[in-house]
């Protein structure tokens, strides 16, 4: 089998500014991912949530947006803090012990999304994420597969998102 690559940018839509309505809809384990943090080079262990959004594209598929986080529930950590504020409780002892993150598959969610232009690219960034107010209905999930559920040569649709950093 064939591996091509190309220098076009591909198709994908970034999702609008703004505040969405979404659901989650994966939880990719990145594995150990070298990074530069301070100006250090180490080791951690990444994931990435992504969540679909009610508005739709112009082809009627619904926005997809995702954020990279450490694995790591440390006081300091993005992935507890947006945990807890989406949840709109702290973690307790024991959940702190060791928490499922695929807990939050299917949960909704309201994203607070930004755009960033980097080298001419425009990506959408998840800001801030908070519960869905009480009565609000979980949007549903529209045609998109677990990363973890994909056949090993099934590429990313054009609507998904890669990671920007």
């Amino acid at each position: 089998m064939s591996i091509i690559a190309k220098a076009s940018g591909g198709n994908f839509i970034p999702c609008p500014a703004g505040i969405h309505a979404a659901v989650c809809v994966d939880v990719v384990d990145l594995g150990d991912l070298k990074v530069n943090f301070g100006g250090k080079e180490k080791v951690q262990h990444k994931i990435r949530i992504v969540w679909q959004v009610e508005e739709l594209m112009p082809n009627n598929n619904p926005y997809t947006v995702s954020k990279r986080y450490t694995l790591s529930l440390h006081e300091k950590a993005s992935l507890r803090k947006d945990l807890e504020s989406w949840r709109g409780r702290s973690f307790t002892e024991e959940e702190l012990q060791g928490f499922d993150v695929e807990t939050v598959l299917s949960a909704g969610a309201y994203l607070n999304v930004i755009q960033e232009v980097k080298n001419g690219s425009t990506y959408s960034n998840v800001a801030s994420i908070m519960r869905l107010p009480k009565g609000m209905e979980t949007p549903t999930p529209h045609g998109y597969v677990r990363v973890c559920d994909r056949e090993p040569d099934q590429a990313p649709t054009v609507d998904e998102p890669t990671d920007t950093g």
